[in-house]
């Protein structure tokens, strides 16, 4: 970096939140103090743990974490407006190991100043290992105080040694409430708003644009600012601006939806956990909202079919059947058409009878093969291929249940040491309340006694 350049994020800005007046109007309104941040009130509230750090004046290493346009730029501002800091920011999708020496190097200077250097690094989820690696010395030894700012899971996307020395704040996505406050304000600033625009905004389209924003202020603002422009050089300006003209200026919004990041997996668990808690309604939103935002549908469908056998299982025995032929239904005739099959599977599955006890039956057989190992089949199990084998008693003892009268044999088939274990536990619930029925009178009658040792094979093998 050549000598006296400066690497501050904010050039030129004295005040947090200052903007040029030809900035976007997210920046211009950007918050000024505490007071002005919307809907973070459990990190700056008063008495919030935010707000406290910054009005005792300490400044650990930390990160924000939170969805886009959830204020965490903002926040690192205000941080920053500190009598005794230097400011310097920058963000990690342009630069690498040798800009960040220059920080170090400036944080450097601004220590012997008697001044604590703050570096802020946006999308710090952007930096591989071996660039955080480069940055970790400088904060374990105090060099620079850091604030990180990221849309990822901090847990997944920093190196562990870094995310130890950091504390970590999580921002909320914006309400409707939250982001059609702030639009209002927007609209109410003569100063660094829309005040002075001459447009007037009904409520209805202050909440559509709230909802179309998804949580992201700086979204809902930009949505603001191309309406207003745009209702501006319409022959009904002088009409408030409705629904119909935002939507005809911002077009279809976006849906916060990342197949290799996090929402992903927040969007499929909340699916899953819908169709556990018999709720159709929330299923289907869930489905709707992961096929909107461009969800493998055959991704979909395989959770589906796992659902069926892992919670759905022996209480409703057709729904592994429907949910494998959903599966093939979608990849055999794709989308749009494969959306209503997937509709049909997720309805279905919802509202069948639950039950988990084939799922936690596998796991209690897998503990006892752990903790038994290969513990010997029993002999009337074995099959007895040649005559030394039958000579040694394979097979013998062995009942054919088809030659019985009920098809039951009181035989038992685990291994000895395994005792009279119990894996399957079967509900009350569904078909699953008949298999139990049965299952407890087979029970009964072998542990009431088993046929001796020496009786003769069956007539047929198994």
């Amino acid at each position: 970096m050549p000598p006296g350049e400066s690497l501050d994020l904010f050039p030129g800005e004295q005040e947090p939140g200052a903007a040029a007046p030809g900035a976007p109007l997210a920046d211009r309104v950007r918050p000024r103090s505490l007071d002005e941040v919307i809907g973070q009130g459990h990190l700056v509230a008063p008495g919030a743990p935010l707000r406290a750090l910054i009005e005792a004046g300490e400044l650990p290493s930390l990160i924000l974490w939170g969805p886009p346009g959830t204020g965490k730029t903002t926040l690192a501002r205000l941080l920053a407006a500190q009598p005794d800091s230097r400011f310097v920011g920058l963000s990690a999708v342009a630069v690498g190991v040798k800009e960040v020496r220059g920080v170090i190097e400036e944080a450097r200077g601004a220590l012997r100043g008697g001044q604590r250097a703050v570096f802020f690094l946006d999308e710090i989820h952007r930096f591989n290992r071996a660039q955080q690696d480069a940055l970790l010395p400088h904060v374990e030894a105090g060099t620079v105080t850091l604030i990180g700012a990221t849309t990822e899971n901090p847990s997944f996307e920093v190196i562990a040694p870094l995310l130890s020395r950091c504390r970590v704040f999580t921002l909320r996505p914006l309400g409707v409430e939250d982001l059609t406050t702030l639009l209002r304000r927007a609209m109410d600033d003569s100063e660094r708003g829309l005040g002075g625009s001459g447009v007037s905004v009904s409520e209805d389209a202050f909440a559509a644009i709230a909802h179309a924003a998804d949580g992201d202020a700086r979204r809902a603002l930009g949505m603001l600012q191309t309406a207003v422009a745009f209702h501006q050089l319409g022959k009904a300006s002088r009409e408030p601006l409705d629904p119909e003209t935002v939507a005809e200026a911002v077009g279809q919004k976006v849906l916060l939806h990342d197949r290799e990041r996090e929402e992903h997996y927040n969007v499929i668990s909340a699916l899953i956990k819908s169709l556990r808690a018999s709720d159709p309604d929330a299923a289907l939103y869930y489905l709707a909202r992961m096929l909107a935002a461009g969800e493998d549908p055959l991704f979909i469908a395989r959770r589906l079919v796992v659902f069926a056998s892992e919670d759905v299982g022996n209480a409703e025995p057709a729904a592994l059947g429907l949910a494998t032929s959903c599966y093939l239904a979608v990849e055999r005739i794709g989308l749009p058409e494969g959306r209503i099959p997937l509709a049909h599977a997720t309805s279905f599955l919802a509202c069948a009878q639950k039950s988990n006890a084939s799922y936690l039956a596998l796991g209690r057989a897998t503990e006892a093969v752990e903790k038994f190992g290969s513990a010997p089949v029993p002999m009337h199990l074995r099959n007895a291929p040649t005559p030394l084998m039958k000579e040694q008693g394979y097979g013998r003892g062995y009942r054919y249940p088809h030659d019985e009268p009920d098809t039951f044999v009181e035989a038992r088939n685990l291994p000895e040491a395994l005792g009279k274990v119990r894996f399957y536990e079967p509900g009350d619930r569904g078909a699953e309340a008949a298999i139990a029925e049965r299952l407890r009178e087979w029970r009964r009658r072998r542990d009431e006694g088993d046929p001796p040792d020496d009786a003769e094979p069956g007539s047929k093998r198994g």
